[in-house]
């Protein structure tokens, strides 16, 4: 079977592909991109404000239940670009899985600042980072460029939130791309790749 590519972006933030993606491990490839939701000058939500908590009650805590995991509303509510860049920096040296993880854990069930250098540059180490390397690609900006054309793809595709995925057949072009937006129930990660995999040509 041809293999096809699936594509995932976002910030760090719940709602990650998953089981299905390890489910059809063999035959998709998966990609994580950058996206902020709220890049400056846009002001950040408060943490506890009645959005994030209302949001949080509805549907985050409920997909986690769902899925095995073990999630908080974080006490803070950082800009996310320099973790993006560090995960860059970690792709680049073939950790970037580990990285992401990280982060991922660091934000959601520890509560820290993934917004600040001393953190990232702690969660880089503990997954075999180079140190003084990293510091020096996150001050520096050695990534930012990258981050930055993602996130103005994910304009051009009319990607506006997070998490969202993007799927598409192996030589589609990105805007013939299924988009899935939202914290989607697993059965419907599962049942569009199914689609895609076993409708080559639809």
């Amino acid at each position: 079977m041809a293999r096809r590519p699936s594509l995932a972006r976002g910030t760090p933030r719940a709602g990650a592909p998953g089981r299905p993606a390890k489910e059809f491990a063999d035959e998709i490839a998966l990609r994580w991109r950058a996206f902020e939701l709220r890049p400056e000058p846009a002001p950040t939500l408060p943490p506890h404000g009645d959005y994030l908590v209302d949001i949080w009650d509805r549907a985050v805590y409920p997909m986690a239940r769902e899925r095995g995991m073990t999630l908080k509303l974080p006490p803070v509510q950082p800009r996310s670009r320099l973790a993006l860049e560090a995960a860059e920096q970690a792709r680049a040296e073939g950790k970037f899985d580990l990285m992401h993880r990280a982060i991922f854990r660091a934000f959601f069930e520890e509560g820290r600042d993934i917004g600040q250098i001393e953190t990232l540059l702690d969660l880089g180490e503990g997954c075999g980072l180079e140190r003084a390397a990293l510091a020096e690609a996150l001050t520096s900006g050695k990534h930012r460029a990258h981050v930055l054309a993602d996130e103005e793809l994910a304009v051009e595709l009319g990607v506006s939130g997070v998490p969202a995925m993007l799927l598409r057949r192996e030589g589609e072009e990105l805007a013939a791309a299924r988009t899935l937006s939202g914290a989607q129930p697993e059965f419907m990660v599962r049942a569009t790749l199914q689609h895609l995999l076993q409708n080559p040509a639809a």
